[in-house]
């Protein structure tokens, strides 16, 4: 499948904002199963930019704009062609979870950072799932369920800052918080798991040529021989219709766009996510 993505998004100021320095994460990464055909970043006030890798492997593109300015727009539009394989059955065993190797290669996978710091019960259900399986990857799928089958997705419920003991807490959260749950206790019981950013087309035939509004998703990897991707939002292995854009240990390695500024407050953000299949 050939989708077409535009990420536009808008800063108002309260006045002029005399500078402003910024990271965009927002150009999807080339893997085997997703090749980036096209993608381009257009940012207004004409700013100053510089692209290079983070340390994740993800295409960053630093800019400033130093002009006085009371709006600032980011807009970006790729072209990517997915082309996803079957996900392996489970395989690595526990004991080789437990390896030095291993937990030195994804260290920064198992560690348990404060956004996704699972609540003491969660953390007891998460330890008695990994008892009962016997393999990682089995827990690791029965794990996500139970924060399908528990937390309710409810938009607006939670904020960007939310962490996952207060998802848990509430029962409610966005894919961002699900995500940041799931990992939370998937790194509880020593299997390595990471935050994914991207899209995905809401269609389950998404019909070629015609636009649909989209929005940022998010999803987790485990590792398994390989890294395993599954969406805990919507109980599902993603399929052709998602576009990864990025990989981290949480939100904060991803943030579509980040950055400083000086000058008046703001007075509003508006984001819009477009895709539209070409093939």
């Amino acid at each position: 499948m050939q989708l077409r993505v535009v990420h536009a998004t808008r800063f108002d100021y309260d006045g002029k904002a005399v500078a402003s320095y910024n990271q965009a994460r927002l150009t999807p990464v080339t893997t085997a199963e997703q090749i980036v055909v096209h993608t381009r970043l257009e940012v207004t006030p004409k700013p100053w930019t510089y692209d290079y890798r983070d340390y994740f492997g993800t295409a960053v593109t630093a800019f400033e704009v130093v002009d006085p300015h009371d709006t600032m727009t980011v807009t970006a539009s790729s072209t990517v062609h997915v082309s996803r394989t079957p996900v392996p059955p489970a395989s690595v065993t526990w004991a080789e979870l437990a390896e030095r190797e291993l937990a030195d290669r994804w260290v920064e996978y198992l560690t348990v950072r404060d956004p996704v710091t699972p609540p003491e019960d969660f953390a007891r259900r998460a330890g008695e799932i990994a008892a009962g399986a016997e393999l990682p990857g089995q827990a690791a799928r029965q794990l996500c369920d139970l924060v399908t089958e528990e937390v309710q997705y409810v938009a607006g419920a939670t904020h960007v800052h939310t962490k996952a003991t207060e998802t848990w807490q509430q029962r409610a959260g966005v894919c961002q918080d699900m995500a940041h749950l799931a990992l939370g206790g998937l790194r509880s019981i020593g299997i390595p798991a990471r935050y994914v950013s991207g899209y995905f087309h809401p269609s389950p035939e998404p019909e070629v040529g015609v636009p649909v509004a989209g929005a940022s998703h998010a999803w987790v990897e485990w590792w398994d021989n390989g890294w395993h991707p599954f969406d805990v939002t919507s109980s599902l292995e993603p399929d052709d219709r998602y576009v990864v854009l990025a990989t981290g240990r949480d939100y904060d390695d991803v943030k579509p766009v980040s950055g400083i500024y000086s000058g008046a407050a703001t007075t509003g953000m508006h984001v819009t996510v477009e895709l539209t299949r070409l093939a």
